[in-house]
């Protein structure tokens, strides 16, 4: 059996950088492009990615130090981000705005590599993304359960990388109405992962004498 924090961690990351939500915007995006181009700025717009939330993982808890801003503050006004995602996944907003954007980078010819904007950043990395893979770290305690955060994140980044490259494909098996509905379930589970942070934040910054329950069990 897989363990919690895997699992829990799996689960967040997958919903806030959302694979299945990229992979159709990242097709348009590169729909001139070769397929060996476009299979280059997938796996380079991942890295990034990845390099990005490692540095937020590594030294995101000093940089709220420096700032004076404590771990349950940071529980809470995260958990608020994602509970926002959420509703806009739920409610379509968040495919809308990303694919504004693309279609204004697409418009424009000087720009041909969009591995690192906006691909990289914001929308794989993006606030949502860092600030989940800031949380999750805090929720590690041992060094195992650091490893399953990083096992849980190297697995999301994996299955994006798959999903952009074949992103194309992809886009023609599962068609617009399947994509929304997968949207719109992801949502709902993040909106619950998103409520567990603010009542953990909410429990730490008024030390509530309550057992703190998984991210699991609230589900």
């Amino acid at each position: 059996m897989l363990p919690e924090l895997f699992i829990s961690a799996f689960i967040t990351l997958f919903v806030v950088i959302d694979p299945p939500g990229c992979a159709p915007i990242y097709a348009g995006l590169t729909k001139q492009a070769s397929p060996a181009l476009a299979r280059s700025m997938a796996l380079r717009a991942v890295a990034i990615a990845a390099v990005i939330l490692l540095l937020f993982a590594f030294f995101g808890e000093a940089l709220l130090g420096a700032l004076h801003i404590e771990l349950d503050s940071f529980r809470i006004a995260g958990g608020l981000m994602l509970f926002f995602i959420a509703f806009e996944m739920v409610f379509e907003k968040r495919t809308q705005r990303r694919t504004e954007r693309a279609d204004k980078i697409s418009a424009d010819p000087e720009i041909e590599d969009v591995s690192v904007f906006p691909m990289a950043m914001p929308m794989l990395a993006g606030p949502g993304a860092i600030a989940a893979i800031m949380l999750l770290m805090n929720e590690a305690e041992t060094p195992t359960e650091t490893l399953e955060v990083f096992a849980a994140l190297v697995s999301v980044l994996l299955i994006t990388a798959a999903a952009l490259m074949s992103a194309g494909p992809l886009i023609r098996l599962l068609g617009d109405k399947v994509e929304a509905v997968i949207t719109r379930l992801l949502g709902v589970l993040l909106a619950a992962l998103a409520a567990q942070y603010v009542i953990d934040g909410l429990r730490g910054a008024f030390a509530v004498a309550v057992p703190s329950s998984s991210v699991i069990a609230a589900l």
